[in-house]
């Protein structure tokens, strides 16, 4: 066996994968792979965790620890997990349903913790799990098997709605453009504090209007020169969608991260590191009383 192919084995799971032929999840799982590969981590620094729905089954397909919550739930125990251990390199997989849907609430409250984890949203568009009807990103006026006669809610901008609340690195991917989703999830997990990718991709069975066509002719990566640090800028790009959809890091400026402001924690080791005995736990729960 080669270097190049202990390394592919590195994060291979013996799980056999359910998605559908053709979906966009397939690309994700290859560039996650690749990503941490490129980053040299190893399987043990890593912990990805996920809600419920067809994205959150790819913690299963890749050898790390791993984390499945409830629906819309992902952003709670991974932000605890980074709090205890510092060290471990965190990683949410969600989809729009989960991320902006369910997990609305926890999405915002997290940009404004700036808790260091990287989020990567599968956005197709639709709720696949449960085959088929709109999600939080659907069009308006959009078709399912669920709205015979179209999506009546306006849709939400995930890159507007993320900026507007304070986020600190924001971008958009794009499962058709791979060395570029490889690129930008390698910014995303080195990027001390809250990063986002929003990543386009194509739900083969259930979303008949964005196909990986219909991305493709659209989309357009942000050229070398644009400036990353310009909120305004950032904004005047998140409101452009239709006959042109920006890929690229949106906006992107380091702030003080949640763990930077517990300075109760600044002067003792991790969590993950203290050592407890049940004595311990009865002192702690009678100082509660």
């Amino acid at each position: 066996m080669t270097k190049d192919e202990r390394n592919t084995e590195r994060f291979k799971s013996d799980d056999e994968i359910a998605w559908c032929p053709g979906c966009g999840n397939f690309a994700i799982l290859t560039a996650i792979k690749t990503a941490l590969l490129e980053l040299n981590k190893q399987p043990e620094e890593i912990l990805i965790v996920s809600g419920i729905g067809q994205a959150a089954k790819l913690p299963h397909y890749i050898r790390t620890n791993v984390f499945n919550g409830l629906h819309g739930r992902a952003l709670p125990p991974a932000v605890a997990a980074k709090i205890v251990n510092p060290e471990l390199t965190v990683i949410v997989h969600s989809g729009d349903g989960d991320t902006y849907g369910e997990g609305g609430n926890h999405f915002l409250h997290n940009i404004r913790r700036n808790v260091d984890i990287a989020h990567f949203v599968h956005d197709n568009q639709i709720y696949a799990l449960t085959k088929g009807q709109a999600s939080p990103t659907t069009a308006l006026g959009q078709v399912t098997g669920i709205q015979t006669k179209g999506n009546i809610d306006q849709p939400l901008n995930p890159i507007m709605l993320a900026l507007a609340a304070g986020a600190n690195f924001v971008a958009r991917g794009f499962t058709g453009h791979q060395e570029h989703l490889v690129k930008l999830m390698k910014e995303a997990m080195s990027y001390p504090g809250y990063a986002l990718i929003d990543i386009l991709q194509p739900c083969v069975s259930f979303n008949k209007v964005n196909t990986l066509r219909w991305y493709a002719d659209r989309v357009y990566e942000l050229p070398e020169e644009y400036g990353t640090d310009n909120l305004s800028q950032a904004l005047e790009k998140a409101m452009e969608w239709g006959e042109k959809i920006p890929l690229g890091i949106f906006y992107r400026v380091e702030k003080p991260t949640f763990s930077d402001r517990l300075t109760w924690l600044a002067d003792r080791p991790p969590l993950v590191d203290r050592v407890w005995v049940p004595r311990d736990a009865e002192k702690f729960m009678k100082e509660l009383e």
